[in-house]
């Protein structure tokens, strides 16, 4: 039996295309139903489009997590898009590509603050391929962690995508897997990282947004080895405390030796 919990949230992005399909397959049923029929197959491949599943966010500190659904196209080195004016230096890019059959909902990759947005308008070539980065239209957003360091995602247009929908505004506080955007449909999105950091997935692995781990920073590697450090000092304190002195022994002995000298002078 199907229940609620199975059946995936629409978003809300989603909902005037829904029901124009919905409209135009019930003013087409008696006119023209092999229109209609075709209006019902796309219909539901709109419903499709826009589902927006619940995902299980990891909440390690300095997890870097899939901003989207879909497939790694590549991993190379580059520089972060001009016009956020950061300085030119290289960082591990991530091009994940979205197909039409992807959830196009888009997820914040890691916890921070948002400090810079840009959006440009340019081209709308096919998604999957390399110049995409560079001349299809693009919103960019940079995340700052409490570390310090800053991730750049770039949601791309793809070739048939027409629409990008960045909900994030700059100074704004975000959660890792949190819900920020959509593109419209079919599209690539662009993760830069810091040339330090350690790539966990590899080029044709299929991400889920929001959940996939894509890469841990270098603080998240050293907080257990810095732990281990602190306990180890603990355990060495409390070896130091429990640790009998030599003191209370003296003590004793002056405690019993008193009463003898007592003894002789009655």
């Amino acid at each position: 039996m199907i229940s609620k919990k199975h059946i995936p949230a629409i978003n809300k992005e989603g909902y005037s295309f829904i029901i124009i399909g919905i409209v135009a397959v019930f003013l087409l049923v008696n006119i023209f139903p092999a229109i209609a029929w075709f209006a019902s197959l796309i219909t539901i491949f709109i419903i499709c489009f826009f589902r927006d599943p619940e995902r299980s966010v990891p909440h390690q500190a300095g997890l870097i997590v899939s901003p989207a659904d879909g497939l790694v196209s590549k991993i190379e080195d580059a520089y972060a898009p001009e016009e956020l004016g950061l300085p030119k230096k290289l960082y591990k890019r991530v091009s994940i590509f979205l197909s039409v059959f992807n959830v196009h909902v888009n997820r914040v990759p890691v916890a921070g603050k948002i400090t810079a947005l840009h959006y440009r308008a340019g081209k709308f070539l096919n998604a999957s391929l390399d110049k995409a980065s560079v001349d299809n239209e693009r919103q960019s957003c940079v995340v700052q962690t409490k570390s310090g360091e800053k991730i750049i995602f770039v949601q791309i247009a793809g070739l048939i995508a027409k629409r990008i929908i960045c909900d994030l505004e700059e100074g704004q506080e975000v959660a890792t897997g949190e819900r920020f955007g959509i593109i419209r449909f079919g599209s690539r999105v662009d993760l830069y990282l810091p040339q330090q950091t350690k790539i966990e997935v590899r080029e044709g692995q299929t991400m889920l947004g929001g959940e996939t781990v894509i890469a841990a920073l270098s603080q998240a590697t050293k907080a257990p080895a810095k732990l281990a450090k602190t306990q180890a000092k603990t355990v060495k304190v409390k070896a130091k405390v429990n640790t009998p002195k030599a003191k209370p022994k003296k003590s004793i002995n002056k405690a019993k030796a008193t009463p003898k000298k007592g003894n002789k002078k009655s």
